[in-house]
């Protein structure tokens, strides 16, 4: 292969390296701060699949740069009674699969991979109106809920599959934290608003490939209206933004700030008491750089206790 051609298809896989450092920062998290009795144990699997393209510099020779991403993931929700206020930690740990594939100047790439993902470990406390409950406070919540303020810390660690020779890993091998800011306003009984504001930061990557890879920070925010139509059976209509992300690799910065949007939808769908599925969908409103994906929930979730 030309040395043009070979350049070129390492940015197209540098290019398409941006779903596995910012798909965790795109994800839509609908009743996140909405609180449950204290010791509540949840064990969750799930999958997601998602499909689209990656937008990149219009100045680089590439086109057609498409992705099909399968996630399995398995997740487990502890609640709490963090300095008296209702608090949830959740441990997840995705194992993906997928290809990418594109063109540089009509010459075709391509690459296939699959491996345990980074693990994950989120702590949400509730800061107002959700101390720590009992079952019966829980349904008096229910029944007559009222405003709730929240924050969380999500941290990913290098944990996943990556192999330094290669440009597309599953790992991206390096630290990130999510801190964010959330309320939940009840609009009536059965409605509620959830608007949240977040940042991203990054770690760098410094056995990437090419070179030292840094990341500037992501800025996001969410609103949910969110429908609850009885006990453990609701839906919602989700709403993101998500800005930031440029990414410099060997001290070269790239053309690729995201200016992004996403709407989609939830329904959880309760059975034989403990019991509920998950379905969510979610597609790109607005893309300037980064993922433009179609993507597909499904999960299940068991109440242990």
């Amino acid at each position: 292969m030309k040395t043009k051609n070979l350049w070129g298809v390492m940015l197209v896989f540098a290019a398409c390296s941006l779903w596995v450092a910012n798909l965790a920062a795109q994800e839509l998290t609908p009743r996140l701060y909405w609180p449950a009795p204290k010791g509540t144990k949840v064990l969750v699997s799930g999958y997601t699949y998602l499909d689209g393209d990656v937008l990149v510099d219009r100045s680089l020779p590439i086109s057609g740069v498409d992705s099909r991403i399968n996630s399995g993931v398995l997740a487990y929700v502890q609640t709490l009674g963090l300095w008296g206020r209702s608090s949830n930690l959740l441990v997840e740990l995705p194992y993906t699969w997928g290809k990418t594939k594109g063109f540089v100047n009509g010459t075709p790439a391509q690459r296939d991979f699959s491996g345990a993902g980074d693990l994950g470990v989120t702590l949400t406390v509730n800061l107002l109106g959700a101390p720590s409950m009992t079952r019966e406070d829980f349904l008096k919540l229910r029944a007559n809920p009222h405003p709730i303020l929240g924050a969380s810390l999500k941290v990913l660690a290098p944990t996943g599959q990556y192999d330094k020779h290669r440009l597309i890993n599953v790992g991206v091998n390096r630290w990130a934290t999510r801190a964010q800011f959330g309320s939940i306003i009840p609009l009536r009984p059965s409605w509620l608003l959830e608007l949240s504001a977040s940042v991203w930061f990054f770690g760098d990557d410094d056995e990437y490939l090419t070179g030292k890879r840094e990341q500037a920070p992501i800025y996001g925010a969410q609103v949910h209206l969110i429908k609850r139509l009885r006990p453990g059976f609701w839906a919602s209509l989700d709403v993101s933004a998500f800005r930031g992300g440029r990414q410099t690799i060997e001290g070269n910065k790239f053309n690729d700030e995201q200016r992004n949007g996403k709407i989609g939808g939830t329904l959880v769908v309760p059975f034989l008491q403990r019991h509920a599925i998950k379905f969510g969908y979610a597609t790109g409103t607005v893309t300037r750089y980064g993922n433009d994906f179609d993507q597909f929930l499904l999960s299940y979730n068991v109440v242990l206790n």
